[in-house]
């Protein structure tokens, strides 16, 4: 994840800023679609409000010039920092159409109980999906604080079963000495010859 809002597999560079959001838990971001029955709409769904919002992170990468099948387990790692003593980073990735259609096809969420103020280094298991990303299509990765009524609002306080609520100042790192980043498990095309 670059701090322009790219997505390559290039080094960040040393002293690349922060990406930075507020997350408010007075005003969540909205579940929109995914893979849990009880969620709004069910299965995938464009994402372009979503990715509206002001505090939602959007990293996508360039035009694909192949087709790249991703199967498998899909992690992401990021190096965050929280005002608040508790706070939930979210996850998703999503396959982005030549339209520039956004359709989400796995997420994942990690909650840091206490400490949240300090930066440190969080995986978010998004599970596993089986895709293939067309040619002409892009990959995208979002980052936010919430996602309701899928996952329950952290209220940033680290107090779960209180009433009070604050809002979180959230800053996602993406340097060289910090990287956040996605592994998708890319499944080699067999009809392509092999270089040693």
């Amino acid at each position: 994840m670059q701090a322009n809002g790219g997505l390559n597999t290039t080094t960040p560079p040393v002293h690349a800023d922060p990406s930075e959001i507020d997350y408010n838990p007075a005003d969540p971001v909205p579940t929109h679609g995914g893979p849990m029955a009880a969620t709004p709409g069910r299965g995938p769904h464009d994402q372009s409000l979503v990715e509206s919002r002001p505090d939602v992170l959007v990293f996508t990468s360039d035009v694909l010039k192949e087709d790249l099948e991703v199967t498998g387990p899909i992690r992401v790692r990021l190096h965050v920092q929280s005002s608040a003593p508790s706070t939930d980073w979210i996850a998703r990735l999503c396959d982005v159409d030549p339209d520039g259609r956004s359709l989400n096809l796995t997420d994942g969420i990690f909650r840091i109980n206490n400490r949240a103020d300090e930066t440190q280094e969080i995986e978010i298991d998004l599970w596993s999906t089986s895709n293939v990303f067309l040619a002409g299509h892009r990959i995208r990765v979002q980052i936010t604080n919430s996602c309701f009524p899928r996952w329950d609002r952290n209220l940033n306080t680290g107090d779960q079963a209180g009433t009070e609520l604050i809002i979180a100042h959230q800053q996602l790192f993406h340097d060289a000495n910090r990287p956040s980043y996605i592994e998708l498990p890319v499944v080699p095309d067999e009809n392509k010859p092999f270089d040693a």
